[in-house]
């Protein structure tokens, strides 16, 4: 399966000319099933519906569509029929699928993705691993089997997973080999100018092609917007209509106050070299040589065509003086949006 380095995140997508105007340049999309967000019972799933709207004029096989199925929750079971919990069993990795493909219109999903594990892991912000939360989870082999199942019923072609860890990766890989069931073929984790250190520490070794050879996909580039510096104007329009003050508490800890400090940094670097706080944040993640494809969002035509412009259009690779700041403040600040 071949994906561009550019992919559309349908996390905000209301609209299906949004699709059309970032088709021109990505041919994948990515949706999950509790899109649009943040997360409600009755809106979860509706932009399946939209994409599924939109496909309904293209080529199916000129556009690869990324779906999620949930990991443990305890909150979301809503989204399954009968469910207390939430489990990636293949009960409920069956449902999630015939579900998906019913809201989208289609017959297949190029690229399956587990949203979270389901053992606990340090999620959305969390450092640090928390002995005390360990508590037992679905095998990993049986999970692969329930995917193996579709696969061979032509519903699904490719696996992977999503806010993952090393240990994750490595346990679904040999697994695969041993058993002789489908190996993961991608991990989208976040990835962005203020969340490195997760990916470059131990997971890009896993991942390398000479490894597992697992195909990275990231997304958040803009940290949910807050590189682009709008939010660092508290009474600006923007920052009123920003996802970050209109859903509060939604990726606060983009907006809190080192990854503010961090932040405020990064926009002066852009000045000083000629560029927008966009360009410079796309930028960094595009030239990135591990990077397979950055997913990009926005909630507005005017904002994918900003960062359309910012991915296809920035100078590649970013020069080395621009890189060299980025790492200067990279030292100071590392990850300043971990909890």
């Amino acid at each position: 399966m071949m994906i561009r380095r550019i992919s559309l995140g349908c996390a905000s997508c209301h609209l299906c000319f949004v699709c059309d105007t970032a088709i021109k340049c990505a041919n994948t999309a990515h949706t999950i099933w509790q899109y649009p967000v943040p997360m409600k019972k009755e809106t979860q799933g509706r932009t399946d519906l939209y994409i599924g709207s939109w496909l309904k004029s293209q080529p199916r096989d000129k556009v690869i569509l990324a779906t999620k199925l949930c990991g443990y929750s305890e909150r979301s079971a809503y989204i399954r029929d009968n469910a207390k919990v939430l489990r990636v069993d293949a009960v409920n990795i069956r449902e999630s699928v015939e579900k998906s493909l019913k809201r989208l219109g289609t017959d297949y999903i190029d690229l399956l993705q587990i949203h979270w594990p389901d053992r606990y892991v340090p999620l959305f912000g969390e450092f640090f691993y928390d002995y005390s939360k360990w508590r037992p989870s679905v095998p990993i082999v049986e999970q692969l089997e329930a995917f193996q199942e579709l696969i061979n019923e032509g519903k699904v072609r490719y696996i992977g997973v999503s806010n993952e860890t090393s240990y994750g990766v490595m346990e679904f890989v040999h697994a695969a080999k041993v058993e002789g069931l489908p190996k993961i073929v991608s991990i989208q984790n976040s990835y962005s100018l203020l969340v490195r250190c997760h990916l470059e520490t131990d997971l890009l070794e896993v991942c390398h092609p000479n490894n597992c050879n697992i195909g990275i996909l990231s997304y958040s580039p803009l940290a949910g917007g807050a590189l682009t510096g709008k939010y660092l104007v508290l009474d600006s329009e923007a920052a009123r209509k920003g996802r970050l003050n209109h859903f509060p508490g939604y990726m606060q800890r983009y907006n809190d106050s080192l990854a503010r400090e961090a932040t405020v940094k990064y926009v002066e670097v852009a000045k000083k070299h000629g560029l927008t706080p966009v360009q410079l944040a796309f930028g960094f993640v595009r030239d990135r040589p591990f990077m397979t494809s950055s997913i990009v969002g926005a909630t507005s035509l005017e904002q994918l065509k900003e960062d359309i412009d910012a991915f296809v259009t920035t100078k590649r690779p970013l020069p080395a003086e621009v890189m060299a700041d980025v790492e200067n403040i990279f030292k100071r600040y590392k990850d300043p949006s971990f909890l």
